[in-house]
């Protein structure tokens, strides 16, 4: 008998171990992502907090310097819906952020208009420090409208 409830213990043990440690690994890396407008209304409480915010990157703007692999650029809200195969502009005054990236080099698919999501530290000056950008392939492939 005293075998078998050491046995049941050891299992039980076992058991509660190897659910915490699925349990934190699930925790970890699943990682939320904000968008501009959910940043833009929480800022006051995301102040200096690790962040991921998707965001489509704004036209002009752009900085590059590959000596120093600075990377600086804008991004805006993602248009909600595509209708008629024409992607709606962002309104100018449009809640955006500034990002700078240093010392990672530029992703490969990175473009004016392209999605990405930005993950740094954001300040009370809207400037989001980013540690990485990573850019998003279209989900769905659409031909170029003739006119």
């Amino acid at each position: 008998m005293k075998i078998r409830s050491r046995f049941v213990v050891g299992a039980v043990v076992m058991a509660a171990a190897i659910g915490y440690l699925i349990f934190s690994a699930i925790r970890t890396t699943s990682q939320y992502y904000l968008t501009v407008d959910e940043a833009e209304a929480r800022l006051a409480s995301i102040d200096g907090q690790p962040v991921r915010i998707a965001g489509r990157v704004k036209p002009g703007g752009i900085r590059w310097d590959p000596a120093t692999l600075t990377l600086s650029f804008a991004i805006s809200e993602i248009p909600a819906a595509v209708k008629n195969g024409i992607q709606p502009a962002v309104a100018a005054d449009a809640p955006s952020f500034s990002v700078i990236c240093v010392g990672r080099p530029k992703p490969d698919m990175f473009a004016p208009g392209r999605d990405v999501i930005v993950e740094g530290r954001i300040g009370g000056d809207r400037v989001i420090r980013a540690t990485q950008v990573l850019t998003s392939c279209p989900s769905k492939y659409q031909p170029k409208q003739e006119q």
